[in-house]
């Protein structure tokens, strides 16, 4: 039977690692992968998490399954957290959701329930998007297509474009947003910009479907759910497939989760009868501990007040990482770097070309995605400047 199968090629992201790894160089640095890192290169378990393993030890009682939903402790709390304690869809009771594995987990989970509710439908997502929206939705079945998002000429929003886009998606369709902190680009959109796409979505009957990865690690927790709340006041429909790998440090424990917002009360329970058939069609359960940490720490008062001090702490170190890589980068090439400080996230492209991301890689050790997609919090004190060197050397 298997030998009809070919060999794929790996995964970007994944062979990008690899690849570091099995550098023999102790002069290199990573910058492609995707995780947090501190000023000593690790990614931490975050104190909080420690204190709430130390309960979740002392009290778990049982291992049996906790059912395709997951937890209702858990969904409650993280709708409060994406769209705040007093939103209309959390009074009015118009959210269905489901614990997952992870965001990515989500993501899929609400393309195969999409497929069930509306199969001819189109899902669009932003040009660039995360390397991974498109096979995991895609591998749904549904129809993927792009509209525009980031401009190459002023490294920002191609704002104009991508509204007179979504301006003419067929009514019916979904579209995807970063929910902030995009990824690859680290550009999201203003409030004013987050105003006009919900106009757009609500005239035309488009269903924003929004991935909230890294949500209190661009500018707060509530202003990094700013769009996603302007899209929950104006569209009556919205899938939200949001992960806690990030911002709780979680990343192997797998933690996400996918809400639903109907148009109706009354449509909750068709919908959540639907979405825990897929989840248990698809892995059945999703593993309890993650999440049981998360549901730990917001159902907490004191470990949330100390968890939301780590992740202002993470998102400091990142946002002043950028001020430091925008200055000392145009100092070192003599190009201006300021975009790096208008944007969030971990996650930003340096605008240099291909052949650039090559020789950084090859005679540098410095590793990146070959769209120059870095991960800022990468860097520290201790490579700064063999950065900046590499940089200096390449780009001059």
């Amino acid at each position: 039977m298997f030998e009809t199968l070919e060999a794929l090629s790996p995964d970007a992201i994944l062979g990008l690692t690899a690849a570091f790894r099995d550098d023999p160089r102790a002069q290199k640095i990573d910058l492609g992968v995707g995780v947090y890192r501190d000023e000593q290169g690790n990614t931490p378990i975050l104190k909080t998490v420690t204190e709430a393993e130390k309960r979740r030890f002392a009290t778990e009682t049982t291992k049996t399954y906790i059912g395709p939903p997951g937890t209702p402790g858990f969904n409650a709390l993280v709708r409060k957290l994406m769209f705040g304690g007093n939103h209309a869809v959390l009074k009015d009771k118009r959210v269905a959701g489901v614990q997952t594995p992870g965001g990515c987990g989500a993501l899929r989970m609400g393309a195969e329930l999409i497929k069930r509710a509306r199969p001819d439908a189109t899902i669009w997502v932003s040009d660039p998007t995360w390397a991974n929206h498109v096979p995991l939705l895609g591998s749904a079945g549904i129809k993927i297509e792009t509209y525009p998002y980031y401009d190459k000429q002023t490294r920002g929003l191609n704002t104009e474009a991508m509204l007179a886009a979504l301006a003419k998606v067929p009514s019916g369709d979904l579209v995807l947003f970063h929910g902030c902190c995009h990824n690859p680009s680290g550009v999201d959109p203003q409030r004013a910009d987050w105003q006009e796409i919900a106009k757009i979505c609500s005239e035309r009957g488009l269903t924003p479907y929004i991935d909230l990865a890294y949500q209190g690690l661009g500018d707060s927790l509530d202003d990094d759910a700013m769009g996603l709340r302007i899209m929950a006041d104006a569209c009556p429909e919205l899938l939200v497939a949001s992960s806690y790998s990030k911002n709780f440090g979680l990343y192997r424990e797998r933690v996400g989760a996918l809400q639903i917002v109907t148009k109706t009360s009354a449509e909750v329970s068709k919908v959540q009868s639907q979405i825990d058939s897929v989840v248990r069609t698809s892995y059945s359960m999703p593993p309890a501990h993650g999440a049981a940490l998360v549901e730990i720490i917001l159902g907490d008062e004191a470990l949330n007040v100390a968890w939301v001090k780590e992740l202002d702490e993470m998102r400091e170190r990142i946002n002043g990482l950028r001020d430091v890589l925008a200055e000392r980068l145009a100092a070192a090439t003599g190009q201006d770097f300021s975009f790096i400080q208008k944007q969030r996230g971990m996650f930003s492209f340096l605008g240099i070309s291909p052949e650039q991301v090559t020789r950084l890689q090859k005679e540098c050790g410095i590793y990146m995605v070959g769209s120059s997609r870095i991960n800022v919090a990468g860097i520290n004190n201790a490579n700064l400047e063999y950065f900046l060197e590499s940089c200096a050397r390449v780009l001059k």
